[in-house]
Formats: C-alpha cells, structure tokens, sequence
C-alpha cells in the first residue's frame, strides 16, 4: 500500500487569474486550433470539443451540427454497421468527415464490424473507448489498430496518469482520453473507489503528452463553460462533453413531453452513463452476474438546438480569453494562472 500525499485539483478547486491584456474585444481571440497528430501527421483545424461517444450526444445529427462551428463528435458504438456506412458514404466528400469518430471498444466483435464498415466507407478517426485503459491488452490492441490503419487518426482511452498516456501514444494513439469517473452520470468513483480529480489528471497527461507531440482530450467533469476554459488552461488540446450536450435536439434520448394550455411541449430528455442498468439492459440484456452498474440515469432540461449551448461555450471560452490576454486558444496553457480557491461561485440565488 501506498499512499500519496501530493496535492490532486478538481475544477472546482481553482479559478483563472485575470491578467493586464492588450486584447479590445472578444472578438479580436480565435478559438481554433490547428494539430498535427502524432503517427498520422495530418492536420486538423477547428474548435477542440468533441461530443462524447453516449448513445445519447453521440449522434449524427450532433456530428452534422457541431461542425458547422468547427468542432467533433465521437459517434457512439452501437449504430448498426450499414448505418455507420450510409453516413460515412453519404459525408465522405463534406467537412462532416473530418470531424468525426466512428467509436469502437476492443472486442473481436468490434474489430469485425469496425472492418465491415471501413471496407465499404472512409472512416479518418478511430475512438478505442474503455473504461479502464491500463490493461495490457488494451495497448496490444492500440498497437493492431495501428498498424492495420496506419493514416487514421487513433484517440483512444481512458486513462489518468503521465506513465500510461506515454504508453498509449507509443502504441499507436494520437489522442490520449483523460478521465475515471468525473462524468455527471457516472459512479465509478462511488461503486470502486478508483478515480483521479480531473484537473490534475488532465495536468499531467498533457505534460507527458506534449513530450512526445501527442495530444490529450479531457473527457468528463465540466458542468459549466468555465470548466471547458479550465480544462484547456490545464493543457487539455481537446474536451470532451456528454451532460453538457445532452437534451438537445440533435440527441437521440427519450424525451419527456407535458401538456401545457392544450399544447404537448418537450420537458425532459433521459440521460445515463453508458454502464449503468439502462444502457446494459438495453444493449447487453441486462447487468452480468460479475459486473455491477457504474452509471446512472436522470432526466436532464430539454434545450432546445445545440447551437444555443455552443453559442454560451465558445463565448465563454472566448471571455475567458480577453481576461487572460490570450489571442489564440494555443496561447492559453502557457497565459493561466491558477488560483486555490474555497468558494467559486454566489449561490445566493442558486448555481
């Protein structure tokens, strides 16, 4: 038994220091980045938020819809594989294409059908999505999808630690996917009492990422744009949203409708992480004997189009920016100043 006693931050724990800028506007910042992945090294550019891969905000409409403002979205893993190849054929001439990630876990049942759907479509970014990320045989499959797809574009994870980010990259990943447990609909934390707090872990992955010119996406922990900003002050290169995006029209959740003065308006929408009971018995059957549910289920606001949310994201990103006197979202690690704080926010009237 070990025990660490360094000091580990969640983004609860800090706020960004203003700094003297010469910035005029938030209109004067850009928030697109421009990447050179690692083993492919083709270019990308755009805003570095990635809807996560829940069956929820992993749709194609949200894939249709966050790139018109230049960001991505990691399509979840259980679209049949003649859906899969209907939309990659249909985008395969459209900048959708380049924004996206077909999503897949580590299987042999996976790998047939991520085959099935690459032989008949272009498929440029993979998501090699587990749990747990430091198992052996997660790098022996990292390495294989490597060097079966030598010109795509590999993130893969989830893991929370330099030693195995460093791991992960020289298997054959380009994006390493930072986070156990902080998600708003998951209970890994509570069910195993594993987990890291996300802004720390999201610090030490880049750094060990950036020494080796991969790249790291932190996924899970943000509730408001301010954590989105945190997380990129930290040196995540990407973010990735689920409760965030979730209840939105371009989602694929079962909304709650209520009458109201004769007409049936949308209220809720059901979200859950995806290993809790509701995503096992709705694609596995059930909880398997071994295993226990590490999600939950809630009901989150209906909000309308996405690009409402999106709208709120970059202006605060963008704010955020001007404040730090950062011209260029790249700028932004290198210009933050963390501050401890006890208190963030007057709760006088709510969160």
């Amino acid at each position: 038994m070990i025990i660490e006693s360094d000091l580990k931050l969640d983004f609860k724990d800090v706020l960004i220091r203003p700094k003297r800028s010469t910035l005029q506007s938030r209109n004067d910042v850009d928030v697109n980045r421009t990447f050179t992945f690692l083993h492919t090294k083709r270019d990308w550019t755009g805003f570095p938020l990635i809807a996560a891969n829940m069956d929820v905000t992993g749709s194609m409409g949200m894939a249709r819809a966050l790139s018109r403002f230049g960001a991505m979205t990691a399509l979840h893993k259980h679209y049949k594989a003649d859906e899969l190849v209907a939309f990659f054929r249909a985008e395969a001439e459209s900048a959708i294409l380049s924004n996206v990630f077909y999503s897949m876990g580590i299987t042999d049942a996976d790998h047939d059908k991520f085959r099935a759907v690459t032989d008949q479509a272009p498929v440029g970014k993979i998501c090699l999505d587990v749990a747990n990320g430091y198992t052996e045989r997660f790098v022996e499959v990292i390495a294989r999808l490597r060097g079966e797809n030598p010109d795509a574009v590999i993130m893969a994870g989830n893991v929370v630690t330099g030693d195995m980010t460093e791991a992960l990259l020289l298997a054959g990943a380009d994006i390493v996917k930072v986070g156990i447990g902080p998600g708003s609909v998951c209970t890994t934390r509570k069910m195993t009492g594993v987990g890291y707090p996300q802004l720390s872990a999201i610090i030490e992955c880049a750094d060990a990422a950036h020494g080796l010119k991969g790249q790291v996406c932190g996924d899970g922990g943000c509730t408001v744009p301010g954590d989105i900003s945190k997380a990129y002050g930290a040196g995540a290169d990407f973010v990735m949203l689920g409760g965030m995006l979730a209840g939105h029209d371009e989602c694929e959740g079962d909304i709650r409708y209520e009458d109201r003065d004769g007409d049936r308006v949308p209220v809720a929408m059901i979200f859950y992480g995806m290993s809790s009971d509701t995503a096992m018995h709705k694609y596995a059957g059930g909880v398997a004997s071994y295993r226990a549910s590490e999600g939950k289920t809630v009901e989150v606001p209906y909000r309308g189009p996405v690009e409402n949310s999106m709208q709120e994201i970059m202006g605060g990103v963008r704010s955020m920016m001007t404040y730090i006197g950062a011209t260029r979202l790249k700028e932004v690690p290198k210009r933050t100043t963390f501050v401890r704080v006890g208190a963030q926010l007057n709760t006088v009237f709510g969160n």
